[in-house]
């Protein structure tokens, strides 16, 4: 029977955080990694690789509207995103798993490191970028101020 309750009071932390969502311009959201896991996840659209394996969650804001946004992207082990770039400039950081990131047009170039968590980033506007995941995957937060878009460079 304790179940229940739990059961209970998670349904209020979910619901309390869809409705912080749903009133962005009041700029009081908190969300533990708990609330945050719970929320639904949208389908990759503006401003992520399109990858239907990624699970793309807002957590602030819209990717594909005028204004900030911050998604989670939760990234499945040995997965790799192609070269791209985005209209707009994003910040990122690595919240789990390893993140391979580079710069270029190229995955074999020098420029590519793996970041871990804490680990911050830049995707400047316009710079092709692309990333992959090892055997453990990654869940990465971004951020931006859309629209946002994806192009592929090859």
């Amino acid at each position: 029977m304790r179940l229940r309750p739990l059961l209970a009071l998670s349904a209020l932390a979910v619901a309390a955080a869809l409705a912080a969502q749903s009133v962005p311009n009041e700029g009081q959201i908190r969300l533990t990694p708990s609330e945050i896991a719970a929320l639904p996840a949208d389908d990759p659209g503006a401003g992520t690789s399109g990858l239907k394996a990624i699970r793309m969650t807002r957590l602030y804001g819209h990717p594909g509207a005028t204004g900030p946004y911050t998604i989670a992207l939760h990234v499945p082990p040995d997965t790799k995103i192609a070269a791209h770039t985005h209209r707009d400039g994003r910040t990122a950081i690595v919240v789990q798993g390893a993140w391979t990131f580079g710069y270029g047009r190229s995955a074999n170039g020098p420029d590519v490191r793996t970041l871990g968590p804490g680990s911050f980033y830049v995707e400047p506007a316009n710079l092709p970028h692309f990333a992959r995941t090892g055997v453990e995957g990654a869940t990465v937060y971004i951020s931006g101020f859309g629209p946002s878009d994806t192009e592929y460079v090859e």
